[in-house]
């Protein structure tokens, strides 16, 4: 589901981009950027969602939705009405809003999706009004979708910019949270078969320095913790304020506990917020450093490290600077850092499960074709699970029964070359491993699978034509299946 990033606001293009246009597609062991014609442009709000195979269903910039083939989805234009959404909703931005909508599979019904999304409201400071949610129905329109229910309003207050989702759990419902733009709460919503079925309020009980606009809140991959940044602009000495909070969450009963606030003022704002697949490590970034916490220790403010120092690097040339703004954990586990000019390299983070440098942050080492200016997409962890043991996990949707489907599937089959992909769904937080055997029972491969992935291309030797058995193995799961070779 979280395999494409699309990226390009110029559709002019220029000297400089070989390219107006492109998108990222990501597999957990690979990653492959590809410049592409296409409709829709990208500043910073996207929302993507790709099926079990790894191939892209719909897509949308906040404005409107476009369908797998780049058109219009049926009854896809007209998101979040107003002026803000008119004056962005144009063929070389989309909205400028970070985490500013996410698609989320609709619970007990495998046909549809919904998508939370907000814009800016022109007449309070460009703050957004309204939290709103869509329904898309796939089954339309011959499998390429349909708009079914359009922007509902589910929250009506004045919103700091972005928004995160974590799996109930039941392994079913969602959690969305907003945060209001006094940061003096956060809006949590609980989304079921029903559609919102409850709205609270987590009250923070630390101070604030001002209003804020945009933040990149996230919950970490095992679902109990919560993080977000708190940036402001102080008038009265010109300075910028900054700061992470983290929590501890619930997510059975959706509460948040445990307030931590890190103080991270270095003269420069800071927005970008992220979590470490293993869910150890909270990074989080200002214009010129990217800073590692631990987030499971006692006192997570003295494990404060910070793990690369801008290198004033330009691309293509000044004053387009390679600074770090946004984060996004990758299903190949790295962690991708844009930058808040309109350049063409992205930073990469290769080892985010390690400590302090180590963690190896490559500065401007992704380059792309095109135009890429706050460029950022947000996929919760949508193979999370349930909270398996909890009072919660009443669903059944646990693998304790040791018949545990894998959804496990290869393409093509039979094999032309060797080459070949194959789709699982892992049990919650466990490893996989891929095998091949012949039908003596020799083994003639072996992948490991990550936590949380559920796509990979392989490339099997030169085997001869004939019938093979492909297994699949996690936590004493195993699911088998006929893989035919012809040459």
């Amino acid at each position: 589901m979280n395999n494409y990033w699309m990226l390009g606001y110029n559709i002019f293009g220029d000297p400089y981009t070989s390219s107006t246009k492109a998108h990222i597609e990501i597999t957990s062991s690979a990653l492959t950027v590809i410049p592409e014609t296409r409709k829709m442009a990208f500043y910073s709000s996207q929302a993507t969602i790709s099926d079990s195979n790894g191939n892209l269903l719909f897509y949308s910039n906040g404005c409107w939705i476009a369908n797998n083939l780049g058109d219009t989805m049926l009854n896809g234009s007209g998101l979040s009405p107003g002026s803000f959404t008119d004056a962005w909703n144009t063929s070389t931005s989309g909205i400028p809003i970070p985490h500013g909508c996410m698609i989320l599979p609709y619970p007990s019904d495998p046909n549809k999706y919904v998508m939370f999304h907000q814009t800016g409201n022109n007449t309070i400071g460009q703050r957004s009004s309204e939290l709103y949610y869509t329904i898309i129905d796939m089954s339309l329109d011959n499998g390429k979708g349909g708009v079914i229910q359009k922007n509902i309003i589910a929250i009506h207050d004045t919103l700091g910019f972005g928004l995160a989702a974590c799996l109930h759990g039941n392994g079913r419902d969602w959690w969305i949270t907003a945060i209001d733009d006094s940061v003096k709460y956060i809006h949590i919503i609980l989304f079921t078969p029903d559609g919102i079925e409850s709205i609270s309020t987590h009250i923070n009980s630390f101070f604030v320095q001002g209003k804020f606009l945009e933040t990149q809140p996230v919950f970490s991959p095992d679902g109990n913790k919560f993080a977000f940044s708190y940036t402001t602009h102080i008038s009265a000495t010109m300075s910028w304020y900054h700061d992470v909070r983290l929590y501890s969450f619930d997510r059975c009963l959706g509460t948040f506990t445990n307030e931590t606030l890190i103080d991270l003022t270095d003269s420069y704002l800071g927005v970008g917020v992220s979590f470490s697949p293993n869910s150890k490590y909270l990074y989080a970034t200002s214009v010129n450093k990217v800073f590692q916490l631990n987030a499971d220790t006692s006192n997570v403010s003295a494990s404060l490290k910070i793990v690369a120092i801008n290198d004033n690097f330009y691309s293509p040339f000044m004053p387009f600077q390679t600074d770090f703004l946004l984060m996004y954990l990758a299903a190949n586990g790295k962690i991708y850092i844009t930058s808040g000019n309109g350049v063409q390299d992205m930073h990469v983070m290769e080892y985010p499960d390690s400590i302090g440098t180590s963690c190896n942050v490559l500065q401007h080492s992704l380059p792309t074709p095109c135009w890429s200016i706050r460029g950022n997409v947000y996929h919760p962890n949508y193979y999370l699970g349930p909270a398996i043991g909890s009072l919660c996990d009443s669903l059944g949707i646990g693998i304790d029964d040791p018949s545990f489907n894998f959804n496990f599937s290869v393409s093509p089959n039979p094999l032309l070359d060797g080459y070949a992909k194959i789709s699982y769904l892992l049990p919650p937080n466990k490893n996989g491993l891929f095998q091949v055997y012949d039908l003596n029972g020799n083994k003639v491969y072996e992948i490991a699978l990550p936590k949380w992935s559920n796509l990979q291309k392989v490339v099997l030797p030169r085997l001869a034509s004939g019938i093979y058995i492909g297994i699949i193995k996690s936590d004493k799961q195993i699911q088998t299946k006929k893989i035919a070779l012809i040459k």
